[in-house]
């Protein structure tokens, strides 16, 4: 059996019940021809004489549809109509004016007071009809459209709820990526080592960090892992297990030697076990730069290895910059790659930094690039702060270049070499 399209609002499945219209004449004849049309086409029809009573009833049953007469004594069409539309309500209600007048100003009136249709009198039973029919399809679409939206509103919530567990979940992985870098200052007699870590987002693919094996030895690093996120932070926390400061004896970087200390891997062996680690990984799409040293506090030599990451810099005592390094392969692109350490030597008052190119690839608001002039420059402005300070300074420098902003994550690893404990000894 198929259900007259005028019968039911079927379409939106909130809607089980009929359509309700609501007739106001004052006329009890036309009320009485209009109610029993409606009612015969399975609409539910209250009935009104007078623009009052319809806005009494009006505010304690809704109706679907209203039918009302235009020209009413006491309160007439035009003004029920804008009672009408004051109204509070859930959905809309469609307006139909009945009249006798023509004209397109009268029409316009309408309208402005917030009629949607007219029927002239007297009304014609299939012209009421039509119009009816397209009152419905304007109800069907404004409760379809409010379905929607419910829904649409529903699932907004739920997706709110995702990103807050998300964003939870974010925040702990940055403790936990902070977790990696537990100490921003370290001192080793004379020498100091300073760390800075600033992603760009919650967590970021930068690592820093150190170890210590031994008395007047260190292990200092500065990795990018390629990419942003979640993916290059997972990556960050394995890097800081291969060369954990902690557990020595999981340290790549360290070959444990007659079961009393330890003994340094020389750079370019660490970057090669690093290589064929990432590409033994099935699945493992992204690389990483590194610059990695072993320095001797001793007599400050320093052994190095660049693998595609920015050139180290050296800040002697009396100010000149000397970069580092040729470059060399990122670790993780090819198999076999091999990897040349470097020496240099640091004497009392020089600077050591290692750093991501969060610094050199900095850009301003019109597309400068700071670069390793920029970066100088930084360095040159810090002769009279130390440590975390110089640091913050550099990166609060760094975030006014970019405007305020920071587009990619941040890090440092920053040397300052004091000299040996015991100059005659050193001797």
């Amino acid at each position: 059996m198929q259900v007259s399209p005028l019968r039911r609002i079927t379409d939106n499945p909130c809607d089980a019940g009929a359509l309700s219209v609501l007739v106001v004449d004052d006329s009890r004849v036309q009320r009485r021809i209009l109610v029993a049309s409606l009612r015969r086409w399975g609409f539910v029809v209250n009935e009104a004489d007078s623009g009052q009573a319809a806005l009494k009833q009006c505010r304690s049953r809704p109706p679907d549809l209203v039918l009302s007469d235009w020209m009413m004594p006491g309160m007439d069409g035009l003004e029920f109509c804008r009672h009408f539309r004051a109204l509070p309500r859930d959905g809309y209600g469609y307006f139909i004016l009945l009249t006798s007048k023509t004209e397109k100003d009268a029409v316009a009136q309408g309208l402005d007071c917030g009629a949607d249709d007219f029927l002239t009198k007297p009304v014609n039973t299939s012209e009421l009809r039509a119009r009816i029919n397209a009152g419905q399809r304007v109800l069907r679409m404004e409760r379809e459209l409010k379905g929607k939206s419910k829904r649409l509103a529903g699932a907004l919530e739920e997706i709110q709820g995702l990103y807050n567990a998300v964003d939870r979940d974010l925040l702990q992985a940055r403790k936990i990526q902070e977790s990696l870098v537990p100490d921003r200052f370290c001192s080793f007699g004379k020498t100091q080592v300073s760390m800075l870590l600033k992603p760009c987002g919650h967590v970021g693919g930068d690592l820093v960090g150190l170890f210590c094996p031994g008395e007047n030895r260190l292990g200092v690093y500065s990795i990018d892992v390629s990419g942003h996120g979640i993916t290059s932070a997972l990556m960050t926390a394995r890097l800081a297990s291969y060369l954990s400061g902690r557990f020595l004896d999981q340290n790549i970087a360290l070959m444990r030697r007659l079961e009393r200390f330890h003994v340094m891997r020389p750079p370019g062996e660490v970057a090669r076990i690093l290589n064929d680690r990432l590409l033994s990984d099935t699945g493992v799409e992204e690389y990483l730069t590194m610059a990695y040293a072993n320095v001797d506090l001793r007599s400050g030599h320093v052994e190095m290895v660049q693998a595609g990451h920015p050139h180290p810099v050296v800040q002697r005592a009396n100010g000149r910059v000397e970069f580092l390094g040729k470059g060399g392969l990122p670790i993780g692109l090819l198999p076999g790659a091999e990897y040349s350490s470097f020496n240099i030597r640091l004497q009392a008052g020089d600077r050591l930094l290692l750093y991501s190119d969060g610094f050199t690839e900095s850009e301003s608001a019109t597309g400068d690039m700071l670069g390793e002039e920029g970066l100088v420059t930084l360095l040159k402005a810090q002769t009279a702060r130390k440590g975390p300070e110089m640091l913050d300074d550099m990166h609060w420098q760094l975030t006014q270049h970019e405007g305020g902003r920071q587009a990619d994550d941040v890090s440092a690893v920053l040397l300052e070499y004091g000299g040996p404990e015991n100059e005659d000894r050193a001797l």
